[in-house]
Formats: C-alpha cells, sequence, structure tokens
C-alpha cells in the first residue's frame, strides 16, 4: 500500500496503557472499557483520542465519571506535539489508491492545528444549535413505518395472489432491513437521546426485526467507527472466507492460488448478490448472534429473537405449513439481507485502507475511508439518511436525518483544509463496490489481467 496516511514513526509513550483525551493522559491499565477492546486502539499510541471519546460518549455521564476516576496526568507540551504530528498526512506515493481519492494537504502542525480549532467551533455550533437533539416525533414515524410495512406485507403474503404473494415477500423483506436502519440509529443512541431506552429498542427491533444481537453490533461497530479502513482495527474488514474488499489485507495474500477459497474469491463479484449476503446473515441469526447474546447473558435480545420466529410462524404455518412457512422466512430473508448488506457496502468497501501503524486525523478518516451517496428523496429513505455517511463518520451520535441539513456545512469545512467531500451517485457508488470485488478476487485467486 502507497502512504494513505500519516505514515510517520510513533513517538514514545511513557506507558503504553495511556490514552491521550483533551491534553490528559489517562492509564487504563486496569479499566475493563464497556464498549469493548475498541479503547486499546489508541492507548499507547501517542495519538490524540479526544475527537473518538467525545463522540461515543457525548450523551454519557458515566463515561466522564469513569474517566475522571482513572489515574491520569497532564500531556505535557512536547506530548500535545506529538500527538498533533501523528495526524499529520505526508505526501504520498503517486500509485496509492488513498491519493488517487484526493491527497490532503496536512503536512504540517500549523495546518493541523487550524483544523483542530475549526472542526472543534463547527462541532460546537451545531451542539448550540440543536442538531444532536433527538426528534421523538420522527422516531414514531420509523417504528410506525416499520410496523405497518410488515402488516401489510402479511396480509399481502396470505392472499390467493401469486403477485401480492411476491409482492408480501418483498417488502417484508424491505420491512426487516429497515428494521437494521433503525437499530443502527438506536445502537448510536441518538434515537430518544437515552442510552438505556435507545439501547433496548435497538435490541428489540433487531432482535426481532433481524433475529440478530444488538450487543454483538455495539461491541463490532464502533470499532469501525474509531477507525474506518484500518487494518487489524477496522472489523468490517475482516470478513474471510466469504467476501475480501481490499487486495492490500494480509489474509488475501495469504489465498493460495487453485484453492477452494480463490476460487470462491474469484467469483465474489457476481455472487455478493444474492448468495453471500444471505449466508453471511444465516450465519449471523443461527449461531454467531445468538451465541454471543447468550455467552453475555442478553436475555432480552434472545426473547426477541425467539418472537420473530414464534410470530412467523403462527402468522403463516397454519395456511402453508411448516415447510411452506419456512420456505416463505427465508425468501423474506433473502431479500433483507442483501437490502441492508448492499446499502451498506456501497460507502467504505471500494476506499483504500490505512497500515495498522497509521493514525489518521478524525476528520481526515472521514474524508479518505467514507464517500456520500448523492441525495435525493427516494434515496435518503431507501438508506433511512446513511448515505450522508461523511457526516454521520464525523457525529455517529447525531439523529441521521439531520445530516442532509449540515452536509453543506460540512462540504464548506473541507474544502477550506483542501480535504475531499466525496459524493457518488448510487448506482455509480454500487458500480464501483462490485467493481473493486472483481479486482481484489482477481488479485486473491492470482489472476493479473484485471487485478488492477
Amino acid at each position: 500500500m502507497g502512504k494513505g496516511g500519516n505514515a510517520v514513526a510513533v513517538p514514545a509513550i511513557p506507558k503504553v496503557s495511556e490514552v491521550l483525551i483533551d491534553g490528559r493522559f489517562y492509564d487504563v491499565t486496569s479499566f475493563k472499557h464497556p464498549g469493548g477492546s475498541v479503547i486499546k486502539f489508541l492507548a499507547g499510541s501517542g495519538a490524540d483520542a479526544t475527537p473518538t471519546y467525545n463522540e461515543f460518549h457525548t450523551r454519557s455521564k458515566k463515561a466522564d465519571k469513569f474517566l475522571k476516576s482513572l489515574p491520569s496526568r497532564s500531556a505535557t507540551s512536547e506530548e500535545v506535539k506529538q500527538a498533533n504530528e501523528l495526524s499529520k498526512l505526508l505526501p504520498g506515493d503517486s500509485a496509492s489508491p488513498t491519493w488517487q481519492t484526493g491527497a490532503s494537504p496536512l503536512t504540517d502542525l500549523v495546518k493541523v492545528e487550524a483544523l483542530n480549532k475549526d472542526f472543534d467551533a463547527f462541532r460546537a455550533e451545531l451542539v448550540a444549535e440543536g442538531f444532536f437533539k433527538p426528534s421523538i416525533t420522527h422516531v414514531v414515524y420509523r417504528v410506525t413505518e416499520i410496523a405497518v410495512m410488515f402488516v401489510v406485507s402479511s396480509w399481502m403474503m396470505l392472499q390467493a395472489n401469486v403477485l401480492l404473494n411476491i409482492a408480501g415477500v418483498l417488502m417484508h423483506g424491505l420491512a426487516q432491513g429497515r428494521c437494521g436502519w433503525l437499530m443502527h440509529e438506536g445502537g448510536h443512541y441518538s434515537l430518544t437521546g437515552k442510552i438505556s431506552v435507545d439501547r433496548r429498542l435497538q435490541e428489540f427491533v433487531y432482535g426481532y426485526g433481524c433475529g440478530m444481537s444488538g450487543a454483538w453490533w455495539r461491541n463490532q461497530h464502533n470499532k469501525h467507527h474509531a477507525t474506518p479502513q484500518k487494518m487489524k482495527h477496522d472489523v468490517d474488514l475482516d470478513t474471510l472466507p466469504l467476501m475480501a474488499w481490499n487486495k492490500a489485507l494480509p489474509a488475501v495474500n495469504r489465498v493460495l492460488p487453485g484453492s477452494m477459497m480463490a476460487l470462491w474469491l474469484k467469483y465474489q463479484a457476481y455472487l455478493f448478490f444474492p448468495v453471500t449476503s444471505y449466508l453471511v446473515g444465516l450465519g449471523w441469526t443461527t449461531f454467531l448472534h445468538p451465541r454471543h447474546s447468550l455467552r453475555t447473558k442478553h436475555y432480552f435480545e434472545l426473547a426477541s429473537m425467539a418472537a420473530r420466529y414464534a410470530a412467523f410462524a403462527a402468522a403463516f404455518a397454519p395456511a402453508y405449513g411448516v415447510l411452506g412457512a419456512l420456505g416463505l422466512y427465508m425468501a423474506t430473508f433473502v431479500v433483507a439481507c442483501n437490502y441492508i448488506f448492499i446499502n451498506f457496502s456501497v460507502s467504505h468497501t471500494h476506499l483504500p485502507v490505512s497500515a495498522a501503524s497509521e493514525y489518521l486525523h478524525w476528520v481526515v478518516y472521514s474524508a479518505i475511508h467514507t464517500t456520500n451517496i448523492a441525495p435525493s428523496a427516494l434515496c435518503n429513505w431507501w438508506m433511512s439518511y446513511l448515505n450522508f455517511q461523511v457526516e454521520h463518520h464525523l457525529f455517529p451520535s447525531m439523529p441521521q436525518f439531520r445530516h442532509k441539513t449540515i452536509s453543506p456545512r460540512v462540504k464548506t469545512l473541507f474544502e477550506k483544509h483542501g480535504l475531499v467531500y466525496d459524493v457518488r451517485p448510487y448506482w455509480g457508488a454500487l458500480a464501483d463496490t462490485f467493481r473493486n470485488l472483481d479486482h481484489v478476487g482477481a488479485h486473491a485467486a492470482g489472476d493479473k489481467s484485471h487485478a488492477h
């Protein structure tokens, strides 16, 4: 990989277990982080974890109490300078895929500090203007929409009309997928703004609507948000043996040419829809997620999952029989998996990766490693405003429907600091996603004719 980030030497830090937040180093040696191992990504690096901490814990009073209870010390001016140095981007290799998306001008400390100042001021403005405040009206709309879709699609699937049955399967699958969008926002605590309520809503919506675990999702998705597209950090890159998103990943280069995995990856662009997406969802619902809920004692999630299957059986087994109801369920689930997974893939997977040793500025992560999908009324609904992925990664705790409003201001901030504000048409981003899958698959299989 070329120099896609600030490939500079990590300065020595007195303790590898320290995290720098707001000018203080906090010792997390014996701290069991409720969010999981994501805290290890910045511990001991010397990089400034302040933006990451603020965006993840903006609504958590407990987080501030925990932080203040930890052993800490003031960072020296030299250590603060080193932290800012880590956020610099050095001139990249012209062959680097990162730099083909547009280079950042963060080549000296003055520019890093200027970006820090402007971003902090911008965020403060958004807070003051109420952009982080939830909308209960919007939450009611989202929940009602899904409930209506489930009821109407269930009625359609019970009618003696093939066209209505097919339309019902499609709508039921979309309703399940939209549960994925809704639970995603609940997992970021941006629905009601009350962490306990949003967490329980997420667990129910994800458990009943998708058969999956909110607790598992929170643990994994936080790692993605802390360091998107970063090797050994972003779990969304760890998808082998079913998928390979980037040929720079070491695991991809260890695939043996001629092996079954190499053959599978060679055709992954053709398998992603509809086969691989369905297999991932099936593996999650039948094993990975229920096991996680059981091991972590999230019994409410397990009850929600059980209610999902019981309700489907009660609604359709009398009309279709057990096997017929099972077939109908699988048909709706195929639609759901492809709807949610393919739409999640268009904002990151075709973009370059950063090395595990690189530490990018919070804003630069969003500039280099995310892309927006051009907005329209249909696209905003279809992707539940997650087509504004740049804004979502800058402010993950902001209600997603507000990202549309702030997007022109984000673009202005990026342009001021020479950062690329990447916006692509939906079908163009989809083509980029499948083209990337094809190239990476060819690379893994040893086919050099189009593996670039």
